[in-house]
């Protein structure tokens, strides 16, 4: 018996690592002192700074990119979702790392996901200095992957946003998602039959003017560069992923605050209007699972709100902050 014989190829993970190395040395910057194949990553501060740290996946809109042999976006929404995270605590992306775990190495697969990553991390001036490619037959089927990335971006201590300020009367503005993001296609894939029938994803949808695949692999919305020099007007800030705008606004208001959302305010993509048709939603059930538009949320003070819509055009104005 052998290695490959088990289901681990060597070869094409030396290939896959050939092929993305040049890549990941594409982000890098004259801060980071390492080169690609290090046991771990050398990135230099240049300044003080607290860390900044994050985690996250792209969840099962990869069986998305899967059906439709499509892995060029799914790199874009892991970096841009985890750019989001921290951003809300007011911090700049300085370095990332992936983890690609699969059943089987198809290099040129690997390649994409990883051309993905690496131009969304230029993009936001971040090094992708390193990551992870494990093949791992018996646990994912031949095709499976899975995809998460780790960041570590920096803020000045006193320009830490963390919501403490937050007051009754405080204005919340929302930022326009560009779709689902990276939340609800479990939900997705049963109201469409999509995994007893990917043909569906080809079928093209009149009200989204697009294919059902196409509109959603749209990538993951960033809001770092709208947002990045507004940043001393905002008190708090959330990124509105699984558990909708409900769960994740809360996770930023103190205990005794509440929001009062005006929901007309704002008008979704089409998407979601389809999805609770198909999928005979509730309400109640697309607040729980899906950002309905919105992708980010900021509050603000009454006083800084007319600044911050004229120097943010997307901006609109979604609710304000009650006492619970």
């Amino acid at each position: 018996m052998n290695y490959r014989e088990c289901g681990v190829d060597r070869g094409r993970a030396s290939l896959a690592k050939r092929l993305i190395k040049k890549h990941a040395q594409a982000t890098f910057s004259p801060s980071v002192l390492s080169e690609i194949g290090l046991f771990g990553g050398l990135f230099e501060l240049k300044s003080p700074q607290v860390l900044v740290s994050s985690t996250d996946g792209v969840g099962t809109k990869l069986k998305i990119a899967q059906f439709m042999d499509k892995y060029d976006t799914v790199g874009i929404d892991l970096v841009n979702h985890c750019v989001n995270d921290i951003l809300t605590l007011g911090a700049s992306p300085l370095f990332f790392l992936d983890y690609i775990g699969c059943g089987r190495i198809y290099p040129e697969h690997i390649e994409e996901i990883v051309q993905g990553i690496s131009h969304t991390c230029q993009n936001v001036g971040c090094a992708l200095i390193g990551g992870e490619l494990a093949e791992m037959p018996g646990t994912y089927l031949d095709e499976d992957f899975d995809l998460v990335g780790f960041i570590v971006g920096g803020v000045e201590k006193e320009r830490i946003i963390r919501g403490q300020n937050i007051r009754e009367g405080d204005i919340l503005l929302g930022l326009p998602s560009s779709g689902l993001h990276t939340n609800g296609y479990s939900l997705v894939r049963q109201v469409f039959g999509i995994d007893d029938n990917p043909q569906v994803l080809g079928v093209y949808r009149p009200e989204l003017q697009k294919t059902l695949g196409e509109e959603l692999l749209i990538p993951h919305a960033c809001y770092y560069h709208l947002l990045k020099d507004a940043l001393h007007l905002v008190k708090g800030m959330a990124h509105i992923t699984g558990g909708g705008m409900g769960e994740n606004v809360a996770r930023i208001l103190p205990p005794e605050l509440c929001t009062h959302i005006e929901h007309g305010s704002w008008v979704p993509s089409p998407i979601f209007n389809l999805i609770k048709r198909e999928g005979k939603l509730s309400d109640e059930e697309m607040e729980r699972v899906f950002n309905l538009g919105i992708g980010m949320v900021l509050i603000s003070s009454p006083g800084n709100t007319p600044s911050l819509l004229s120097q943010i055009k997307k901006l609109k104005v979604i609710g304000e902050v009650k006492r619970s």
